[in-house]
């Protein structure tokens, strides 16, 4: 039988062949040594810890990570939101691809053991750690539009405008700004694949630990999700650290994700 007569040719067709190699690669995750999935140290020993900054509510944080380094965000207010963009910090050309971290990875909900997906094929961060899968890729962060929808209120800070800031840090601009993913957000689909905002599932004291997998830029922006329901804007601050984390070794959680997380990580490797 020819490939060609095997390639479907209908919408049903096309879904069968998807949910096949959808099984086959949450297979092979499934498989991951359970001996590569260890916690991150918590609390962060202080020999570790190169620096930590408070993120007040409503305002953004810019930093460089070098590969190898983790940036942890904990959440000690269960503020809802925290969004995050990445770019590499060797060329800011290639940036965090939310399109691609969900499709390659057969799933939108990111949390330990996944990664992020540059535009470029490459890994940017894994996600090595966190306390609570609560994190969104799809909503995307903040606007003007959206604070006046929700608040009632344009002049209010948000994401968007956040990360145009951030990015003008490091010589970037409204260009260089994509869709994020934002940490402390959980929204769900519900049956009729609307996104909805799930009470109660944020805890004070979240955190998710990010391994930068290249020299990194990272733009942080602290201001609620645009589906929170809270009717008054008032996001709590949030802090980031940045600490020595240790060199993935053999099975690594994140890099024995899948077939195309050990291509990912392949393509990154040669550049270093």
């Amino acid at each position: 039988m020819t490939a060609q007569s095997t390639t479907p040719t209908t919408p049903e067709g096309f879904r069968a062949r998807y949910l096949e190699l959808k099984k086959t690669a949450e297979a092979k995750q499934n498989q991951r040594p359970a001996t590569a999935l260890e916690s991150n140290p918590n609390p962060l020993p202080a020999g570790l810890v190169r620096h930590e900054e408070t993120i007040p509510g409503g305002w953004y944080w810019t930093a460089t990570l070098k590969r190898g380094q983790s940036l942890r965000l904990v959440n000690d207010f269960a503020t809802p939101g925290v969004s995050f963009l990445a770019w590499n910090a060797d060329d800011p050309s290639e940036r965090y691809n939310t399109g691609d971290t969900v499709k390659i990875q057969w799933h939108a909900l990111l949390t330990k053991g996944k990664v992020l997906f540059s535009d470029m094929g490459r890994v940017l961060a894994s996600i090595t750690d966190d306390s609570n899968p609560v994190h969104d890729a799809l909503s995307g962060g903040s606007t003007a539009a959206t604070n006046a929808a929700r608040y009632g209120n344009a002049n209010t800070r948000n994401t968007r405008d956040n990360f145009i800031l951030a990015a003008g840090k490091h010589g970037l601009g409204r260009r260089d700004i994509a869709p994020c993913v934002t940490f402390f957000a959980p929204v769900r689909t519900d049956a009729t694949g609307g996104l909805v905002w799930q009470d109660g599932a944020l805890k004070p004291g979240d955190f998710v630990d990010l391994r930068a997998e290249m020299n990194l830029l990272v733009a942080i922006s602290n201001c609620p999700h645009p589906l929170c329901p809270e009717p008054v804007w008032a996001p709590k601050p949030v802090r980031a650290i940045i600490w020595e984390s240790s060199p993935p070794g053999p099975g690594d959680f994140c890099r024995a994700a899948s077939d195309e997380a050990v291509r990912g990580f392949e393509n990154t490797d040669v550049l270093f």
